[in-house]
């Protein structure tokens, strides 16, 4: 149980990562990801990688400059333009739905407009999740200036689309659904040069 702590990756640049394991049971037709970050970087850095053997880019968040994330689904991409950060915690949503391809991005609880990304596309199941670097290969082949440094917490992935009321529920941390990937009852191993602390503040 995580409740009330974070990963902190110590080290900028670092090949250090975190390995999340996870239950999935068929392909993905929806999905949502949230986590929650908190960071001086202001070169690119990956949040969450998925890759499957068939595409390294099968879910990507990544956050190339202070402006911009950059959501992937299936190797492809949309960008959704945010404020610049003022130093504090940043929690980000992401969801897609294969039927309409209907890409959602919440930033701190609040909905961006949402774009088109990968329609009728299926996410496959066979995954090596990572937290911290960005696979360009099923399970490695990463690039240190996209590794992330700073703390991260609050990491969920569940197999559907999350309503609005979750999504902001995510955002205040308060009750959640049943996750895929869930910070409360996390299966991981920890590679490299991060560590597990108390959050300083809420």
């Amino acid at each position: 149980d995580l409740y009330r702590k974070v990963f902190v990756f110590r080290k900028d640049p670092s090949d250090a990562y975190v390995l999340l394991r996870a239950k999935l049971e068929r392909p993905l037709q929806n999905f949502t990801v949230c986590l929650r970050s908190y960071t001086d970087l202001t070169r690119p850095y990956s949040l969450f990688s998925y890759a499957t053997k068939a595409q390294d880019n099968e879910i990507l968040l990544l956050k190339p400059k202070p402006s911009e994330y950059r959501f992937y689904v299936g190797g492809k991409f949309v960008i959704f333009r945010v404020p610049e950060g003022h130093g504090d915690w940043e929690h980000v949503c992401a969801s897609w739905e294969s039927a309409t391809g209907i890409a959602e991005f919440w930033l701190n609880g609040k909905p961006w407009p949402r774009k088109g990304l990968q329609r009728g596309y299926t996410v496959g199941v066979e995954a090596a999740i990572l937290l911290g670097q960005e696979q360009d290969s099923f399970g490695g082949g990463f690039d240190v200036y996209n590794s992330f440094s700073g703390e991260l917490a609050d990491v969920y992935l569940w197999d559907v689309g999350l309503s609005p009321d979750k999504m902001r529920a995510a955002y205040q941390s308060l009750r959640l659904p049943p996750a895929i990937l869930a910070w409360k009852s996390l299966s991981y191993e920890i590679q490299g040069d991060v560590v597990v602390k108390p959050r300083l503040r809420e």
